[in-house]
């Protein structure tokens, strides 16, 4: 990565300049039997229809907060980079009453009314399915984003010093975020081409850093496992050894 990338959008430019067919992000939900891998490009392309939604349509500018009400997830990871993207500052676990914008899973539709402003739902559904109708009170992230622009530039440049994540009551803005993501990365030993297997959640940074930042930040790539303890005896370090896992945080 660039020494001189200062939010995490950045490093994704970053990412995608040095090698968009390398894996990013790869994602097994245990309980459903779904495994999803995004190479550097095709995340950045959903991070890119992602950011166009939010400012197009839902009118998000540099300084409105988003409550984030998801679990650690593929389309969790690209909400974040896309909050980067336009300036918005992501809060995991936010209050939505408090919020411009709430995005929610299955599980936190009901809290994310309390949002005044625009609702977004996602299935979280393998394959990014819709829902069967959009839940009351919500737009359906599968409706909405598919025909959102494959390229993305913010209508005002976004300030690396602005809030970016909020987490575990920590405020960060984009450079402090970046930063520690490096310091993260170096702490365990990442490098370009490392693979980082992360059983965390997003709740608290430590699964946020394991899961998306740090490796983002090394040149590497995270396998996120939702519900391993599912799994049979022995078939975590089988999907380790064909994941190529270099690293792995329980």
């Amino acid at each position: 990565m660039n020494a001189s990338d200062r939010t995490p959008a950045d490093l994704l430019r970053s990412a995608l300049a040095a090698d968009p067919a390398r894996p990013l992000v790869t994602f097994y939900d245990d309980a459903t039997g779904e495994r999803v891998e995004l190479s550097v490009a095709t995340f950045a392309n959903w991070v890119a229809k992602t950011a166009n939604l939010l400012q197009g349509e839902l009118s998000a500018a540099p300084g409105d907060r988003l409550a984030l009400l998801l679990p650690a997830h593929w389309q969790t990871a690209v909400w974040l980079l896309a909050c980067s993207s336009v300036g918005v500052t992501a809060e995991v676990g936010g209050d939505p009453a408090g919020a411009d914008v709430v995005v929610a899973g299955p599980d936190a539709l009901e809290a994310g009314l309390a949002c005044p402003g625009e609702r977004i739902a996602l299935s979280l559904a393998p394959l990014g399915r819709r829902f069967p109708a959009p839940p009351a009170g919500y737009a359906d992230y599968a409706v909405e984003v598919p025909g959102q622009g494959d390229r993305f530039a913010p209508f005002v440049p976004v300030d690396p010093e602005a809030p970016a994540l909020v987490v575990d009551g920590t405020e960060r803005s984009g450079a402090q975020l970046v930063e520690q993501a490096r310091v993260d990365a170096a702490a365990l030993g990442l490098a370009p081409g490392s693979r980082v297997l992360s059983a965390l959640g997003y709740e608290d940074w430590r699964g946020l850093s394991t899961g998306l930042y740090a490796p983002l930040a090394a040149g590497g790539s995270a396998v996120l496992c939702r519900r391993p303890d599912l799994l049979a005896a022995g078939a975590l370090d089988r999907r380790m050894e064909s994941e190529r896992v270099t690293h792995s945080v329980l």
